[in-house]
């Protein structure tokens, strides 16, 4: 039922919307992102591996390997998109034999199928002639090793005596690193890190994400893994310098590629290789570091 006009309310201006029609206001970051959306869909993301790792193993490997896959063809259709053609089908089952053989055969089994899964990328590529096959072939290699070969690392640390534990201190670590940032960067950055590449990434952020690490690293290393202080906080200074690093690499990737996000499957966040920016780089060194100091 429409409620009668009243003489004494003033109109509405001509280039202002009626207040019934004005859009919702949405709450959204420095970045454009709708944060309400992003932590959303964040801890969705946060139960699901909790789940599958204590309760379910093989829906872990499942999920990991889902998450990987979609990566990389997030990935390969950016590629294509700036005129690059990486031999698609054997990067996606390259991809799932890596995380098989990562968690079934350990390192070895990794090294197998990465091996395996170069070679036939090259042998793919053959038959569309030699135009430009350096540059496919090239960019193969690297998805390839960008993101299963890196990612069968987590699955590596999976394998291990509490394996679980290892991969909560490696995602919540990395996810310091990420809040951390985000936080100083919003309340205090100044200085841009690499403002030819993430021009909203700062050194105060930087310093937010260290210390978030290092705290972080060590809280859950001495709760879960029962490591000494000094080796938690050591796991979260390499956390922090190889996320960040990733973080970077990503964004001088999207923007050679002239891409703001790589997918737009997660609400707030883009694709899922715009999650795995920072933990890719990071599962190498978590496994290292975690083996060194927990064994396995």
């Amino acid at each position: 039922m429409t409620r009668p006009a009243d003489v004494t309310s003033e109109p509405t201006p001509a280039n202002e919307p009626a207040p019934d029609d004005r859009p919702a206001v949405v709450r959204t970051s420095r970045a454009g992102r709708n944060l309400v959306a992003a932590a959303i869909v964040g801890v969705l993301l946060g139960a699901l591996v909790l789940v599958t790792i204590y309760w379910f193993p093989g829906g872990f490997v499942a999920v990991a390997a889902l998450a990987l896959v979609i990566a990389v063809a997030e990935l390969v259709t950016a590629l294509m998109r700036a005129g690059i053609a990486p031999p698609r089908l054997p990067l996606l089952g390259g991809t799932v034999a890596m995380v098989v053989c990562a968690y079934t055969g350990g390192l070895q089994g990794l090294a197998v199928a990465y091996a395996a899964t170069v070679l036939v990328v090259v042998f793919w590529r053959l038959p569309a002639g030699p135009d430009k096959t350096v540059r496919d072939v090239s960019a193969g290699v690297w998805a390839a090793t960008y993101v299963p070969f890196l990612g069968g690392f987590a699955l590596l640390m999976f394998a291990q005596p509490s394996g679980a534990d290892r991969i909560v201190v490696f995602i919540a670590t990395t996810v310091c690193s990420d809040v951390g940032g985000y936080a100083a960067g919003v309340l205090a950055g100044r200085h841009p890190m690499a403002p030819s590449i993430s021009p909203k990434k700062t050194w105060e952020g930087f310093a937010g994400s260290v210390v978030a690490c290092l705290v972080g690293g060590a809280a859950l290393s001495v709760w879960l893994l029962h490591l000494t202080w000094w080796q938690g906080a050591a796991t979260g200074a390499a956390v922090v310098v190889a996320a960040t690093l990733g973080d970077l690499a990503e964004s001088a990737v999207k923007r050679d590629l002239g891409v703001k996000d790589m997918g737009r499957l997660l609400p707030g966040h883009g694709g899922i290789m715009d999650r795995l920016d920072s933990l890719l780089p990071v599962a190498p060194v978590a496994y290292v570091l975690l083996t060194v100091f927990a064994g396995g």
